[in-house]
């Protein structure tokens, strides 16, 4: 069996060694048009922030390890122009020797991965200082402009993970920071209640963070950017973070079928609609575990399992792809941002309507032992079934492991009903008695049981707004928190004793605060007969 990869970053190499390690007898061939295999990619933003000195410690493998340790065949400078699939050939240009030649395959591997988009900025495709950071070559272009001009100043385009990523960094650096975005807040597709705690971390540590923000025009060799309130932003280096789009240039001069977002759909073996040529990583579209829906797959972990399946599947087990979850980290200053699936933007964007969230904001661990400090959690679920759909964690310690442990969930198909009854260690150190996603589960169910029913303020009528009775449940020296107005303030302590306080004539809506305090008071209210909701805004 002859196996052709293209692509050796993530998917292609993890694939690659894992058929190795199956089959002694396939030869296997990997050709790259870059310089350099199987390095670290996430880790970029780090080496350019000097937090990570050791350039060589980001690259994995070389061709000369491959072929010393697993017998592959590695080809760098070799990038692929056609694909015959009748033939079942290959077109390869080597650019070190600019030779053009055919290489046969019984099965060919597309893992071709990502590039990133380039706005239609006048005078952006030209400039000398600016870059785009996706590559190791990237980064070592990046890394000599830095060598030789050393600049004490950085604007970045996009602030998405990595534009925030990078924006650290630099700022690790002692460098200026301006973050630009023309959404209206940071680390899409985080939902802005969730994003603002990010916004708060950044700007804490003297980003200058620009949303709802474009840039419309770059000069003096990308050292001047004009933006769209008017107002001008010099600098000593420009990176664009915008977004990256699939290299499926390859795969769509082949005859492979595209999906509307230029990605590879793939069947459950990671197949192709042409035969023996299947595609793993960010190049793919294939299935949530979620909804069942279509969805790309733009994860190195997930690209990572994607190349060590296929191994399996091409040496003959019968295996399937399960899908995609999605579960992404992110360091951001001190904070942790997480996600788990679906948030609740991303079901508006794919027209699912029948969800439901909580948000919560408990301790990260027992509150008496010192520095608790509050974790963020908004969970989505399905109404009616409590199906989990989706998480957010923010927070500074101990995110990743509930998201994680979240994650699990999620791919063991349970519901909201399920989480109080997980079992997770306990320590004051590092929980609560009741872990954070035993409450989650909790909050859900109250959720779902209309024990504590919520409404959304800009989801109330006029006449609702006019004449419904806002109560402010805080307690003395307590400092008002959100934009709602409150009608009265009654705290929970002595809410028992002052029920005589509130109008019998008027709805009566509790203002959301963080903690159980609401879903308290809603139950005392409900308690002595009085129709209540809690209001958030």
């Amino acid at each position: 069996m002859k196996v052709v990869v293209i692509g050796g970053v993530a998917a292609g190499p993890s694939f690659a060694t894992r058929l190795r390690r199956l089959n002694e007898q396939a030869e296997i061939i990997m050709l790259e048009r870059g310089e350099h295999i199987s390095y670290a990619s996430c880790a970029l933003p780090y080496y350019l922030g000097g937090v990570i000195i050791d350039r060589d410690s980001l690259i994995e493998r070389t061709p000369e390890i491959l072929k010393q340790k697993n017998n592959l065949d590695v080809r760098i400078h070799s990038e692929v122009t056609a694909i015959d699939a009748q033939t079942q050939t290959v077109q390869v240009h080597d650019l070190a020797t600019d030779r053009t030649y055919s290489e046969s395959y019984d099965k060919l591997i597309l893992a071709t991965g990502a590039s990133p988009v380039l706005p239609a900025i006048p005078g952006l495709a030209t400039a000398e200082a600016a870059f785009t950071i996706r590559s190791m070559g990237d980064a070592d272009k990046i890394k000599a402009y830095m060598d030789a001009h050393t600049p004490q100043s950085v604007t970045l385009l996009g602030a998405g993970a990595a534009g925030v990523e990078l924006a650290e960094n630099f700022r690790h650096r002692g460098w200026a920071v301006t973050l630009i975005d023309q959404a209206a807040h940071v680390m899409a597709p985080y939902d802005p209640e969730m994003a603002a705690f990010l916004e708060t971390e950044i700007t804490s540590h003297g980003v200058d963070l620009r949303l709802s923000t474009t840039v419309e025009a770059v000069s003096d060799n990308g050292h001047t950017l004009r933006l769209s309130d008017n107002t001008m932003v010099t600098t000593d280096l420009l990176i664009v973070v915008t977004g990256v789009a699939p290299n499926n240039t390859l795969a769509q001069k082949a005859g492979i079928t595209l999906a509307n977002d230029g990605h590879i759909p793939v069947d459950e073996h990671l197949q192709t609609d042409l035969p023996n040529i299947y595609a793993i990583g960010d190049i793919i579209e294939t299935t949530s575990r979620i909804t069942g829906r279509r969805v790309p797959s733009v994860l190195s972990s997930a690209a990572n399992r994607q190349g060590h399946l296929l191994a399996d599947i091409i040496n003959g087990e019968d295996l399937t792809y399960p899908g995609f979850i999605g579960v992404a980290v992110a360091k951001v200053f001190d904070l942790t941002a997480s996600t788990v699936g679906y948030t609740e933007t991303a079901l508006q964007n794919a027209g699912i309507t029948n969800y439901d969230s909580v948000m919560i904001t408990p301790f990260d661990h027992a509150f008496f032992y010192p520095n608790a400090r509050r974790l963020n959690l908004k969970i989505l679920f399905e109404k009616g079934t409590g199906k989990l759909l989706g998480g957010q964690f923010i927070g500074y310690e101990g995110v990743d492991k509930r998201s994680g442990e979240f994650a699990v969930a999620v791919a063991a198909k349970m519901t909201v009903n399920d989480l109080p009854d997980l079992e997770f260690p306990y320590s004051p150190p590092f929980s609560s008695s009741r872990d954070i996603l035993n409450v989650a589960g909790y909050v859900a169910i109250n959720r779902m049981t209309q024990l504590a029913s919520t409404v959304a303020y800009h989801d109330l009528d006029a006449d609702a707004r006019a004449h419904g009775y806002f109560l402010d449940i805080r307690e003395p020296g307590r400092p008002v928190s959100g934009n709602i107005t409150a009608s009265g303030n009654i705290p929970l302590s002595q809410l028992r004793d002052r029920l005589a306080e509130l109008p019998q004539d008027q709805p009566i809506y509790i203002i959301e605060r963080k903690g159980l305090g609401p879903y308290n008071a809603i139950r005392i209210l409900a308690g002595h007969g009085l129709a209540v909701k809690i209001v958030t805004e």
